[in-house]
């Protein structure tokens, strides 16, 4: 890290809402540019920046400052450009003049300390003192604020987002309890807030850090590894041995935790340990179990009559042969309140969908959705009717997991459809269930063999494992689909079987490389020319086609098969840098017009505007998971606009840059709920736990049209042998079991 001494000359940018500024300075005998998120600088003022240089595309060298330290003005022509520099209301640059003819070189130690004396100066009375006594204020209370959090690490981004929050008395209720910003502030981590308060000098017995770390490792456990509870036993043990401390310190402050209603405890059905979980999830799946009763014992308010002979005339009009299977499984959509659907690819889990909606469609409202745009899409064109996300249908408000549609403004529909639950987690589910009145015929569809969702819960397979609510699993693979080697090997590996490798005229291939560095650079070259000549894109379209036709899907982020490296890889092949491309780089990715990207987190407060039949309409929120591409980069103002589902455009700011990547190559978690023309995928080794069954069953089950796997028949063996399902405390299938939650 570099350190730059530099005057402020002048601000040519700045976001009041993160901080985030572009200055011009005087250092030595030049002037320069310095960018970074900072407290609002004034003109005149002496900084030390400390940062890096970097070459910017468009703005050749600039100074990237992490952190800034402010020197008092050193001249009288420095301290009346401070003050004139129009950041103080009601000092201008006479008025500025005035002031530093008056005090000299004491004008802001005046403000400082005896700002009555502001009266002395000509031109300015009590009145006027105020206003600027105030105003000055201000901007010294924020100053004094940012410096303060980027002192203890923080970075300026964080630093503003923990000013706004607290407002004027910031640095004081931190100094009270630095692990406030743990449960207060998100983003903020434990290990941030345990910075703080111990180089402040907090004792590491503290009520207050123990309770800290007890809240952040229940939040990271439904983070990372989808819990929505602990057993007491692992919490006081993860406790322990992150805060290196007694175990019966913690022990105390689990109860303490516990009387403050901080943390909810209960125990499950032969389990001797306490069940210990955050106030949130402990509701959620206590309400999710009540409402989905409730929905169960409710009968649909519409009738059906004649079912038999309907469902036989339907199946004439279509042209197809139900399965008994898939019968009963109409039947009960239309006569129960409540149904669940599974199976994998190729059992008819659509087929039923679509003859649902034809035996409903003429005296019922139905709604149907999915949790990501690309699954809504996919229903959207397998049934022909119109499919929403669920935040869209849910109407959902201004923060996470706040919707307008609930049991006050419910959704207006004889039945509601779900696809792809195995992605839905139990927040979402909560969310959704409170729109529902009973009466409604509600279906879920999903494959209960997949990846579970990313957020807490393991809601479908909790529905399912509790054998309290009407299910229906499919298991045949029927005729139309026999052909397709993707369909039958997925189901030859969900039963522990090796895929059928290369066969004749199929739609399923392998192709063996012996190391990572061999299959990655078989994957840019099967994406580059191979596959696009194989698919027959026209010629000069064939990296355009590529990008868009061919999703590269990886066990992990890291190595040289992981998503960042191919990442790399494939962009330089399939959309290089060249002349008269825009593009921006932000952090270590260079992004480029034409590059295939992903939102990594939801933002409900991020606007579009939608492309409708009727013209444009305005909305906001975009999702983790939302793939699209870019249309256009703005690099002089920092700006990014991305066209999601072919339908939101979405213009990014500098500082939500963060949320966005690269997407050649994704991990497969991040693919569900997608489906891609051609799928390819590493199999050339990776972490045990992730090299599993049902990772590879998912990524397969993405697939239209072909899949190609790279890498090693052994590894593949190894994914097939590996059945290890990753464990996740809940609690729903026990609630819906116990039939009262």
């Amino acid at each position: 890290m570099e350190q730059l001494t530099a005057t402020v000359l002048e601000t040519t940018f700045r976001n009041e809402d993160n901080g985030y500024t572009v200055l011009r300075v005087a250092a030595g005998r030049g002037h320069q540019t310095v960018v970074g998120s900072m407290p609002a600088l004034s003109t005149g003022e002496s900084v030390v920046f400390e940062g890096d240089w970097t070459e910017h595309p468009v703005y050749g060298r600039q100074f990237t400052a992490r952190t800034c330290r402010i020197t008092p003005p050193d001249s009288l022509s420095a301290v009346e450009k401070y003050l004139g520099s129009g950041l103080i209301r009601g000092i201008g640059p006479t008025t500025a003049r005035q002031i530093v003819r008056h005090f000299g070189m004491e004008a802001t130690t005046i403000l400082d300390e005896h700002p009555e004396r502001l009266t002395e100066v000509s031109g300015i009375g009590p009145k006027k003192a105020a206003m600027i006594l105030e105003s000055y204020q201000e901007q010294m209370s924020a100053r004094r604020v940012m410096l303060f959090l980027q002192n203890y690490g923080l970075s300026p981004n964080l630093a503003t987002k923990v000013a706004k929050y607290y407002g004027e008395g910031t640095v004081e209720r931190i100094r009270e309890n630095p692990y406030r910003l743990v449960t207060d502030i998100e983003g903020v981590g434990f290990l941030t807030a345990d910075r703080i308060a111990l180089s402040m000098g907090v004792d590491p017995k503290s009520e207050f850090r123990v309770r800290a770390a007890l809240f952040y490792l229940l939040n990271d456990a439904a983070a990372s590894g989808g819990h929505t509870f602990l057993p007491r036993g692992i919490l006081a043990e993860r406790g322990v041995r992150m805060l290196r401390v007694d175990g019966e310190l913690v022990e105390t402050q689990i109860t303490q935790a516990l009387l403050s209603k901080m943390l909810v405890a209960f125990r499950l059905p032969d389990q001797e340990d306490d069940c210990l979980c955050l106030p949130f999830y402990f509701h959620a799946e206590s309400e999710i179990a009540t409402r989905l009763i409730y929905l169960m014992e409710a009968r649909p308010y519409k009738k059906v009559t004649g079912l038999t002979a309907r469902i036989a005339a339907l199946e004439i009009e279509l042209g197809i042969k139900l399965s008994p299977m898939q019968r009963k499984a109409v039947r009960s959509a239309v006569e129960e309140g409540l149904l669940i659907i599974t199976g994998g690819p190729g059992t008819g889990k659509t087929t039923i969908i679509r003859c649902i909606l034809h035996l409903l469609r003429d005296d019922n409202e139905i709604l149907l959705c999915a949790p990501t745009g690309r699954a809504a899409k996919r229903m959207t064109e397998a049934t022909g009717a119109e499919a929403k996300t669920i935040h869209r249908m849910l109407e959902y408000g201004g923060e996470e997991n706040v919707f307008a549609r609930d049991e006050n403004y419910p959704l207006e529909a004889d039945c509601l459809i779900v696809d792809e639950m195995s992605m839905v987690d139990v927040a979402l589910m909560r969310g959704l269930l409170r729109a529902v009145l009973p009466g409604t015929r509600l279906i879920l569809v999903g494959d209960a063999d997949q990846l579970p969702s990313v957020g807490a819960g393991n809601v479908l397979r909790d529905l399912l494992a509790s054998d309290t609510l009407p299910s229906v699993r499919l298991t045949d693979i029927f005729r139309q689909d026999e052909s397709s080697m993707i369909v039958v090997n997925a189901h030859r590996i969900n039963e522990g079987e090796m895929p059928t490798l290369n066969a004749r005229g199929a739609d399923f291939f392998f192709e063996r490389c012996s190391t990572q560095g061999e299959a990655a650079r078989a994957i840019g070259e099967l994406l580059q020319t191979r596959l696009p000549r194989y698919l027959g894109f026209p010629k000069g379209e064939w990296q355009r086609e590529a990008v868009r036709a061919i999703q590269v899907l990886s066990p992990t982020k890291k190595g040289e098969c992981g998503s960042l490296s191919l990442n790399r890889l494939l962009q330089g092949a399939l959309n290089p840098d060249r002349q008269g491309v825009d593009s921006l780089v932000h952090g270590e990715t260079e992004f480029r017009v034409g590059d295939k990207v992903i939102q990594t987190k939801n933002d409900y407060q991020l606007a579009y505007t939608r492309r409708t039949a009727l013209g444009t309409e305005e909305g906001a929120g975009v999702f983790n998971g939302d793939v699209g591409y870019i249309e256009q980069i703005d690099p002089a103002e920092h700006l990014l606009t991305v066209l999601f589902d072919e339908e939101r455009l979405v213009t990014y700011q500098k500082q939500q840059l963060d949320s966005l990547e690269l997407a050649y190559c994704l991990t497969v978690h991040k693919s569900q709920g997608s489906e891609f023309p051609v799928v390819v995928m590493p199999v050339a080794g990776g972490p045990p736990m992730l090299m599993a069954r049902n990772l590879l069953y998912t990524a397969l089950t993405r697939a239209r049209r072909l899949v190609v796997l790279v890498g090693r028949e052994e590894v593949i063996a190894q994914m097939v042998a590996n059945n290890h399902v990753a464990l996740r405390y809940t609690t729903l299938r026990e609630r819906l079991k116990a039939g009262v939650p």
